[in-house]
């Protein structure tokens, strides 16, 4: 029998959950990867668990997209443990309450938006509505985009959210927002300057931080090493490669 991949490295390579992980067509990428490749992508770089989702969800059709996330999480094609993400379209809000008591009622605790996607620049009404729909039913939020444009928006409503594109750039901004918001985590994806870690950890804590590789539109490999590196307590890393996820799906579930 093989041996997990995850097994056979030292506590610094491990990597608990990734939570920004996807799978089927997506425009300009050269293949539509599949199950299987991910997984065997994730199980490489050492990756226990992944919060993944269709990209159907975000494209096409969210229920159909939802319904193909579900059916992966509990396919058990080999690899790393995938958990379930949901969707919904932004474009149509109406009625979005009862999508997600249907996602809620199976097991999805975190809810993926991808505005990038469906052309939400700000605080729409339909954005607004969507958002306060799934806070009110605890969910995880996994929001793309600026976190200078939706961060003031989700400020102030008790909500647990991971921003999935937090440039290095734009580390300032949400340093100041993410100390009055202890709800508020970011990916360490984007953070690629020497300190980037290191400066989250010190200014607001290692909470605030999670692993998210974008897997498998982004190379692993650097994010993992960047992690392992970072100038931080090992208490902090383990928080940053899986605790904090852990404890956000513990919360929720």
């Amino acid at each position: 029998m093989r041996v997990p991949d995850w097994l056979t490295r030292s506590p610094e390579e491990q990597i608990e959950y990734d939570v920004d992980v996807l799978f089927g067509a997506w425009p300009a990428h050269p293949e539509d990867p599949d199950l299987r490749t991910v997984r065997r992508h994730l199980g490489r770089s050492g990756i226990q668990h992944a919060l993944a989702i269709s990209t159907r969800g975000a494209l096409f059709d969210a229920a159909a997209g939802n319904a193909e996330t579900l059916q992966a999480a509990g396919s058990g094609v080999g690899g790393p443990e995938f958990i379930p993400v949901g969707t919904v379209d932004l474009r149509d809000a109406v009625g979005v309450g009862e999508r997600l008591d249907e996602l809620v009622d199976q097991g999805v605790r975190c809810l993926r938006l991808f505005t990038l996607q469906q052309g939400v620049q700000g605080a729409t009404p339909a954005y607004e509505h969507v958002v306060g729909e799934a806070v009110a039913r605890g969910m995880v939020l996994l929001q793309d985009g600026d976190p200078r444009t939706f961060g003031p928006v989700l400020a102030g409503r008790g909500a647990d959210v991971v921003f999935l594109d937090l440039h290095v750039y734009l580390l300032t901004d949400f340093l100041l927002i993410a100390r009055d918001e202890p709800g508020f985590r970011a990916t360490t994806r984007m953070l690629s300057s020497p300190d980037g870690i290191e400066r989250v950890v010190e200014t607001v804590g290692a909470e605030h931080l999670v692993f998210g590789s974008r897997t498998p539109f982004m190379d692993v490999s650097p994010q993992t090493l960047r992690l392992r590196y970072a100038r931080i307590d090992p208490g902090d890393r383990a928080l940053i490669a899986g605790g904090n996820v852990k404890a956000l799906l513990g919360k929720v579930g």
